[in-house]
Parts: structure tokens; C-alpha cells; sequence
């Protein structure tokens, strides 16, 4: 059993940063970001495999957002850069036994932290 709890969000002007974090309480292969704004479905932004060395991103977030782990720590950050009010939405962290952008590959989930981008 894993669980995952999200902390650093908040409001932000566009353009500005922000780093998400992401503590887990087991062990965690996999590691996602997923966002959700309201009236939308979940959708995939970022993933991380288990040694930190594979990654993959949404397309509209390459180059600004990083996402990394710290296994010492067993917590996962994405870095939040260039924000733009489309970035708006609740973020969630989830885990997986690989890499992936599919939602429903992911076995736990977190409780969600808010992030709001201002035009």
C-alpha cells in the first residue's frame, strides 16, 4: 500500500514558478502528474520512472515543467516554470509499476493540490 500526499500549490502570475511535491508513504515504482481543471478530464502532464533516469511530458508543458525524485527522500517534484493560465487546475500525483500516460495504468493516487495561474 502506497500513499501520496501533494503539497506547493497555489496562486501564480503567469510566467512565475511553482514546485510541486509529492511525499509518499511506501514504496513507489513509476511516478505521474496528472491535472485536472473543472468540466475537463484528468489528463496526463508527467511521469518519471523508477530510478529518476526515463521521463516523459504532455507536449504543452516540454521545456517548462521538470519532473524528478528524490528516492532517499521517496518524494517526486515537478517543476513548474513559465506558468500560463491554462496550467490552471488541480494537480494529483499517482503511481504505477512503469512509466506511462495513461491514467488507468496509475494504482494510487493523491489528494490533489490546487494550482491558479492569474492572466
Amino acid at each position: 500500500q502506497v500513499q501520496l500526499v501533494e503539497s506547493g500549490g497555489g496562486l501564480v502570475q503567469a510566467g512565475g514558478s511553482l514546485r510541486l511535491s509529492c511525499a509518499a508513504s511506501g514504496r513507489t515504482n513509476a511516478m505521474g502528474w496528472f491535472r485536472q481543471a473543472p468540466g475537463k478530464e484528468r489528463e496526463f502532464v508527467a511521469a518519471v520512472s523508477r530510478s529518476g533516469a526515463i521521463t516523459y511530458y504532455l507536449d504543452s508543458v516540454k521545456g517548462r515543467f521538470t519532473i524528478s525524485r528524490d528516492n532517499a527522500k521517496n518524494t517526486v517534484y515537478l517543476q513548474m516554470n513559465s506558468l500560463k493560465p491554462e496550467d490552471t487546475a488541480v494537480y494529483y500525483c499517482a503511481e504505477g509499476p512503469a512509466v506511462s500516460r495513461l491514467k488507468n495504468e496509475y494504482r494510487y493516487w493523491g489528494q490533489g493540490t490546487q494550482v491558479t495561474v492569474s492572466s
